[in-house]
């Protein structure tokens, strides 16, 4: 008689970083796992996004999930240097107002980073073009029933299972099921954001990036004008990554993202506006760059819970966070590992304690960084402050003022949660 129990099955809606995160940490946790995915495809076949960089914490993580851990290096460069730059658009000169070395994070164009986790995982556990509908808790409270549409034959399909994980972003389609009156917070920004290949430009402009920025390539660059800020990095591969923060009403959205329609006109005046506020080797830059797209920057206050019965939030989903302290991908990578040793500790009999220890865990740090963020973001930005007399202004920016904008103040950074002390020290 075959007595081998059950595997216990979480279904993951969501299949960008966070939720193959969530399906990597799960599967190693001893969990059958599915995915729900709406797009039709792996990501990796149809590169997109931009840069991000990866902290110590997230690097450990990865590379505890990968075959071959020094994959990571393979895709990605060291950045041991942040500094942030004052500029004066009329001047046309920048000068340094923080400096920050020794800092280990790493930067990684979002598709190679996706690609690496992707391909550790059975392909057969994604459901591709699969859109999710809603679900349902079991009467008895013993398992969740998801519903989803194939989008290629319309067929409505259900999937029982033992936990339903949220890990679809800041736009996330379970969070309203749970949470009714939530809503997002316009931040008064959005963010243009472009990936120059430099394989394929003008060495002219390479070499005037490279003379404006000598510590490209190992340094997280920040130029703060008026009212605006820009970061420069160079990523594997021959690229350079800049993202450009421009304040705005809050733009029509259409669908389910956080992008924006961008037109011919709008990078028409893009480029004008960069030959105004920034140095003409950056402006150069952004001219070049093929297809810009932009996106408008929302977060919100820290939730009361990211647990809800067999339901639990990661990422974007449960703590939307705006990218000034490069925290995004990290939160979400350090939440599955978090998620899959709590449900590795306490088994699937005892779920809710499990649930209940990785909310606690992750919670507190999760939103305190959430609100640091805001507050960098509104900085750099020139915006208006709770309890701030005037808006920070680089050019007479303060020793205090440009301490609090570097990284190495992001609170409770170096925390690593006693659940993960065997990643963090045999990766």
């Amino acid at each position: 008689m075959n007595t081998k129990k059950q595997k216990p099955k979480a279904i993951v809606v969501g299949g960008s970083i966070a939720g193959e995160s969530c399906a990597k940490a799960l599967v190693s946790a001893g969990w059958d796992v599915v995915v729900i995915e709406k797009t039709r495809g792996p990501p990796t076949q149809n590169p997109t996004g931009a840069g991000l960089g990866l902290d110590p914490l997230a690097q450990k993580i990865v590379q505890s999930w990968l075959h071959e851990p020094e994959l990571l290096y393979n895709n990605t460069l060291p950045l041991t240097i942040t500094e942030n730059l004052a500029t004066d658009g009329e001047k046309k000169i920048s000068w340094v107002i923080g400096r920050e070395e020794g800092t280990k994070y790493l930067t990684a164009y979002w598709a190679d980073l996706h690609g690496l986790i992707y391909n550790t995982l059975p392909p057969q556990i994604f459901l591709w073009g699969h859109q999710y509908l809603s679900f349902c808790i079991s009467e008895d409270k013993l398992t969740v029933k998801v519903r989803a549409k194939d989008l290629e034959t319309d067929e409505i399909i259900e999937i029982v299972g033992d936990l339903l994980v949220g890990a679809d972003g800041i736009l996330s389609s379970i969070r309203p099921s749970i949470l009714p009156d939530f809503k997002l917070r316009y931040t008064g920004y959005c963010a243009w954001r472009g990936v120059f290949n430099f394989s394929e430009n003008d060495s002219e402009t390479i070499l005037g990036i490279r003379k404006s920025y000598p510590d490209i390539g190992k340094c997280f660059y920040t130029n703060i004008g008026s009212g605006s800020h820009i970061i420069v990095t160079e990523l594997k591969k021959e690229k350079f990554n800049w993202v450009w923060y421009v304040n705005q009403p809050e733009p029509e959205l259409k669908g389910n993202t956080t992008s924006v329609k961008v037109s011919s006109d709008m990078i028409e005046e893009l480029h004008q506006r960069a030959e105004q506020v920034w140095l003409p080797e950056l402006s150069r830059l952004i001219k070049e760059t093929r297809d810009p797209f932009l996106n408008a920057i929302y977060d919100c206050d820290p939730l009361e819970k990211i647990i809800w019965d067999r339901v639990v939030l990661t990422g974007d989903a449960a703590h939307p966070t705006t990218p000034h302290s490069a925290r995004s991908t990290n939160m979400a990578i350090i939440d599955a590992a978090v998620l899959g040793k709590c449900l590795e500790k306490w088994g699937p009999d005892h779920l809710y304690s499990a649930l209940e220890e990785y909310q606690s865990i992750r919670k507190p740090v999760t939103s305190a960084q959430v609100l640091h963020s805001r507050r960098l973001g509104q900085m750099k930005q020139g915006l208006s402050i709770p309890g701030r007399e005037r808006p920070f202004d680089p050019k007479t920016a303060s020793l205090e003022d440009s301490e609090f904008i570097l990284n190495k103040n992001v609170p409770l950074f170096d925390v690593v949660p006693p659940i993960l002390d065997s990643i963090f020290r045999s990766a």
